[in-house]
């Protein structure tokens, strides 16, 4: 009910892109239901792409469900997976282009998803700076796939943009794309990568520090008490890489026994299902069970605690979970998740912000920045049962 009313005043145009919806204990007085249930609510239309939170901000529509996230942002189709936008506000004509854009400054964005987890915040960060500064969007999502981000640098090139702003596709592989940004070097056309870059290139990027992430939640884990602690990581992303590595930093230097067959990794492919069935085994053995398990990002933490939940174990009671990214996600469940930070807003209005310097011809912007995480603890995780640190 409240999620249906939700998207109702977001369809009717009651609530608008960027409105701030009312709070948990309205929404909950309105519709005399629990706290527990509008967040479930909230939490889903933040999962589908129509709401966004802001820590100690809020609540904010971010799309209407008449259009795709894509099209919320003034989009038109392009084919093959790519989407371009115009800045807010501004109608699109059937070529993706209207006459009041026809000399303003655009600028592309490719990141591999769009709707879901914390492109939104992302993505906004990105928008909101850009409009201010009179500029116009073209927005694109590859998948994480390589042949749809040569499709859309392709497509990019063809719109003639002034510069871009790209989340590198499988970044812990060899990139065949190269070629496309050697092409925009030469054009001189800037462009700054977000969350990683290609070692390749060695281009201007803003990254997290995510080897520093990983260390963070397993030695947050470790000083709890725990010592079976298995980590989750995607590994055809560098970000995933690093956390790896900041895992196993976090073992040595606690000097604890580091066990191998407690690292499960997947690929995009593979998608976080198949390191869940992988996962599963662990409690059903008859080997001690793990105590904690690491997560490469909320999401797949959530699915993490519904294992746990069907295997009929209590978080943090029995097994202690930390995720990453601090997104919405991490409080949409009843259990509160510890989370690693990612600066999201932050990031993409500092993306915006280093490439309308660049194109200007501003003062030079620095070459990379790596964005210092913060732990974020919350209910998932405790003290280890019987450690000295219990109390």
């Amino acid at each position: 009910m409240v999620k249906e009313q939700i998207t109702e005043w977001i369809r009717d145009g009651k609530v608008k892109p960027g409105d701030k919806i009312y709070s948990e204990k309205e929404l909950s007085g309105m519709f005399g239901v629990s706290r527990h249930t509008v967040r479930q609510a909230i939490g889903a239309l933040v999962h589908e792409g129509l709401l966004y939170r802001e820590q100690g901000a809020g609540t904010f529509c971010s799309a209407s469900p008449n259009l795709s996230v894509n099209e919320s942002h003034a989009g038109a189709s392009l084919g093959t997976g790519l989407s371009a936008g115009l800045s807010a506000g501004v109608g699109a004509g059937p070529s993706g282009f209207s006459p009041a854009n026809v000399n303003r400054k655009n600028i592309g964005v490719i990141t591999t998803y769009i709707s879901d987890y914390i492109f939104p915040s992302i993505i906004k960060g990105i928008e909101s700076y850009l409009t201010a500064e009179g500029y116009s969007l073209t927005l694109a999502c590859t998948d994480n796939d390589v042949e749809k981000e040569k499709q859309c640098l392709q497509a990019m090139l063809d719109r003639g943009i002034d510069g871009l702003i790209v989340e590198p596709t499988r970044s812990s592989n060899y990139n065949p794309n190269i070629n496309y940004y050697l092409t925009l070097e030469q054009k001189q056309i800037p462009y700054l990568m977000i969350n990683q870059f290609y070692s390749q290139l060695m281009p201007p990027h803003l990254i997290v520090n995510d080897d520093l992430g990983g260390f963070m939640a397993t030695d947050h884990l470790i000083r709890l008490g725990h010592e079976r602690i298995v980590g989750l990581f995607k590994t055809d992303d560098l970000q995933g890489v690093n956390r790896m590595k900041g895992f196993i930093r976090a073992f040595r230097e606690n000097q604890v026994t580091f066990f191998p067959e407690m690292v499960l990794t997947y690929t995009t492919e593979e998608q976080s299902s198949a390191v869940i069935r992988r996962l599963e085994p662990f409690f059903n053995g008859t080997s001690p069970l793990p105590t904690a398990i690491v997560c490469y990002n909320d999401q797949l933490a959530l699915a993490v605690l519904d294992l746990l939940r069907r295997q009929g174990l209590r978080v943090p009671d029995e097994v202690s979970i930390v995720g990453f990214d601090d997104s919405p996600l991490a409080e949409a469940s009843e259990v509160k998740l510890t989370s690693v930070t990612h600066p999201k807003m932050e990031m993409g209005t500092d993306a915006a912000k280093w490439i309308v310097a660049a194109v200007e011809g501003r003062e030079q912007p620095p070459q990379s920045v790596v964005y210092e995480p913060r732990l974020v603890i919350r209910s998932s995780t405790a003290p280890v049962k019987g450690s000295e640190r219990e109390g």
